[in-house]
């Protein structure tokens, strides 16, 4: 396979790439504590932009990194009028030539550091791999010869393998001169302790229901207000889930389980077995993650209902907060769902990893909903 045709593992299916979004909807506040720090003439020279899987956090740092290859040095720039003022946006003109060189990975400043393809198995690699860190390294040593800035993304920080994220540690140790990394990480707990603290972080949060509007229309995908609403509900704020949800027809699926649940305590078992069938058979993966990942969305929200003692404030599917405050009437009822939905997971991911029928695995899981009911 060329590398024109090489899937990208950091790219949503269904979802133009990163380098190739224009804005951040959601983030002012991430945005503007880095403009600050760029303005204070300190930049820090690791980053590590961290939040859930999806909101943005791939995004702005193409957005920084763009930034950083355009703009003067506010330490270099007090001149006989005294320092520029400080920029007010991370925006660049969209015909720049660095964002033509971005979009083309060929920006000589620029080290993308992602999971690579495999050509013995065909595939993307599983890690980051010590290997694609020393290219890194021979990145920072042999294009730092003009002086300009350099940047590296590593997407995803929380992919590295061990000996890749020593690698990366020691180049955080002793920083390449004018040299800045950004670090995504969906999960930055799973990084060495000594790695996040030699990093400044950039919080990112959830999005909600305007800002997943405006996301997904940049993306591409045109959603009325009320559907918005939901998938920013379903996808916990994040873009990439709802654009995943959207993809594969997830707000129907979220409903038929919402229908589904309404049928308790005795369970339409027709119903059950049909949703169940829909996962099996070779090419549904997908659509088997997705109804694991609803069902335990759907059990989450009963849960929060009866121990809030409030319905949800954004319905995602039709009579969804009648239903839930039937189904969780208490704090009790709240709690046996939150002890159904740690359960539920547990049998599942074990069903997976014995290759359990998909089918019998809904079915099974489905039928645990009566007992709290």
């Amino acid at each position: 396979m060329s590398a024109e045709d090489q899937p990208e593992a950091d790219r949503v299916d269904g979802a133009p790439h990163p380098r190739d979004t224009a804005r951040v909807y959601g983030q002012a506040r991430a945005e503007a504590d880095f403009l600050a720090a760029f303005a204070s003439g300190r930049l820090h020279h690791g980053w590590l932009l961290s939040g859930p899987r999806g909101v943005g956090k791939a995004t702005l740092a193409w957005r920084i990194a763009a930034f950083l290859l355009t703009a003067p040095d506010p330490a270099e720039e007090d001149g006989l009028f005294g320092a520029p003022p400080p920029p007010a946006s991370l925006d660049v003109a969209p015909d720049h030539p660095v964002i033509h060189r971005l979009r083309a990975l060929s920006e000589p400043r620029l080290h993308l550091l992602r999971r690579g393809w495999d050509d013995k198995t065909k595939r993307l690699r599983g890690v980051i791999t010590v290997e694609e860190v020393r290219a890194l390294k021979r990145f920072v040593t042999l294009s730092a010869t003009d002086g300009g800035r350099r940047v590296v993304i590593v997407d995803a920080a929380d992919e590295m393998n061990p000996n890749a994220a020593n690698a990366i540690l020691k180049l955080l140790e002793e920083p390449p001169a004018r040299t800045t990394l950004l670090m995504v990480s969906h999960q930055p707990s799973r990084l060495l302790p000594t790695i996040r603290s030699r990093c400044r972080e950039l919080r990112l949060m959830p999005l909600d229901a305007a800002e997943m509007t405006q996301a997904l229309a940049q993306a591409g995908a045109e959603v009325a207000p009320q559907e918005a609403a939901a998938l920013a509900e379903l996808s916990a704020g994040s873009v990439g889930e709802a654009l995943r949800l959207l993809g594969q027809d997830g707000l129907k699926l979220y409903a038929d389980l919402v229908a589904l649940a309404d049928s308790l305590p005795r369970l339409d078992r027709q119903k059950a077995m049909a949703l169940g069938e829909a996962t099996a058979g070779r090419g549904n993966e997908a659509r088997l993650d997705q109804l694991l990942t609803l069902t335990d969305r759907l059990m989450a929200r009963l849960a929060r209902t009866g121990v809030t003692g409030a319905g949800p404030q954004v319905e995602a599917a039709p009579r969804e907060a009648e239903i839930l405050r039937r189904l969780a009437p208490s704090a009790a009822a709240g709690r046996a769902w939150a002890q159904l939905a740690q359960e539920a997971g547990e049998r599942a991911r074990h069903a997976r990893a014995v290759n359990v029928d998909p089918a019998a695995l809904v079915l099974d899981l489905l039928l645990q909903w009566r007992k709290p009911a």
